[in-house]
């Protein structure tokens, strides 16, 4: 109980509370690993397939094994027919994460074999959930506007087939490839908000889907998934380079944050954060408007150079400071900027919530329970005495 005085109210930081093979973050040295490779060779050399695959088999796929579970997720990602109805029944404006977060559930009512639960079919559940999350999320896109989901192409990979739906047109082949990089920097990344919510609620036992859908509802939180909208939210705001050093000495003077800067984890910039920034660069001459990466880079320097004359020290770039901007010169709706996360970030999700529950060939999931420190005393060092109400004042 000692121990647990020492932790309070910091949120768990710092402390460990169970073991996995699946990823690991070294914020002082701005490192993150995916079951022993670093992130920045699977962005450059893997797609997002083969990470999933590694996630979830602990090994990258030789071609006959990619193959195969391209063909699984190309099969499993239409959705029945029962689901797009109950999602034409949603308000227009609904918040797109609580959407995903009830159909996700509403899957799992759809799911043949969901009473088994063994290690296999869990398997080919989080299979299913990493195909459809996609096609949820276009899916949505096209209902709240009035217009028919479009049906997977099975010819297409997952993240061109995801720009597919979105749009009903075949994406340029360089811009789906940098969303393909966008979910594979998004994937994993250890024990976040979102991935410790899942492991919960997959300690107690319940389905993956129980466990996935948790997990978006912490993601949707602005300070987890939220963060990327913001960032846009703000660039919006700027609106031109020229504006970039009046907004950084307001919000200073206010006291308030530059979204992107700062990190919960990483002392050193994000390194998802230098594959994202020449993507972002690159996607913007391609439209023929850079201007929010523009804006992003001048904040990024203007922003660092003034924290560290304030403060004395310096602040970091995160992950989402660039997805922003790249994004939405993809044509990507800022709304569903945490959606498209969770497209990403259930491959890792899933991987977590089969370790909690099957890791080892005996291994039992250990129900997460903390303690916590009571400190009501309302009435003292003894307990209330009751008080009938006809006598309460």
């Amino acid at each position: 109980m000692d121990d647990c005085k020492i932790i309070l109210n910091t949120g768990l930081r710092g402390v460990k509370i169970a073991q996995t093979r699946i990823s690991d973050v070294d914020g002082d040295a701005g490192r993150l690993i995916y079951r022993g490779y670093l992130i920045q060779e699977l962005a450059s050399r893997a797609t997002f397939e083969e990470v999933a695959y590694l996630l979830l088999f602990e090994k990258l796929p030789s071609q006959a094994e990619l193959l195969i579970f391209k063909g699984q997720l190309s099969r499993e990602r239409e959705l029945p027919a029962d689901l797009i109805a109950a999602l034409k029944t949603r308000p227009a404006n609904a918040l797109a994460m609580d959407v995903l977060q009830a159909a996700v559930s509403m899957l799992a009512n759809h799911d043949p074999e969901l009473p088994q639960c063994t290690r296999d079919s869990t398997i080919r559940m989080a299979i299913r959930l990493i195909a459809k999350t996609a096609t949820l999320v276009a899916a949505w896109r096209r209902i709240r506007h009035g217009l028919e989901p479009v049906m997977p192409n099975p010819e297409l990979d997952h993240a061109a087939n995801f720009l597919y739906m979105l749009k009903k047109e075949t994406p340029d082949p360089e811009i789906a490839g940098f969303l393909d990089v966008c979910l594979v920097l998004h994937a994993e990344h250890s024990f976040n908000a979102s991935t410790f919510a899942a492991r919960e609620v997959a300690s107690t036992r319940a389905h993956i889907y129980a466990a996935v859908s948790a997990a978006i509802g912490s993601l949707s939180g602005e300070l987890h998934g939220g963060a990327n909208a913001r960032v846009m939210d703000m660039l919006l705001k700027i609106g031109t380079p020229d504006a970039v050093e009046s907004y950084i000495q307001t919000e200073f003077a206010a006291g308030r944050k530059i979204m992107g800067l700062g990190h919960a984890v990483y002392n050193v910039d994000d390194p998802r954060a230098f594959i994202l920034a020449p993507m972002s660069k690159i996607m913007g001459e391609k439209i023929g408007d850079t201007r929010w990466y523009d804006i992003s880079k001048l904040l990024e320097t203007t922003a660092k150079a003034a924290f560290n004359q304030r403060k004395g020290m310096d602040i970091v770039v995160n992950v989402d400071f660039y997805s922003a901007s790249l994004y939405y010169a993809m044509g990507i709706p800022v709304d569903l900027f945490t959606p498209v996360f969770a497209v990403s970030r259930v491959a890792g999700w899933v991987a977590h919530v089969i370790e909690e529950q099957y890791a080892g060939a005996s291994a039992k999931p250990v129900l997460y329970r903390p303690e916590s420190e009571y400190v009501g005393d309302y009435c003292g060092p003894e307990t209330c005495s009751f008080t009938p109400i006809e006598n309460r004042s």
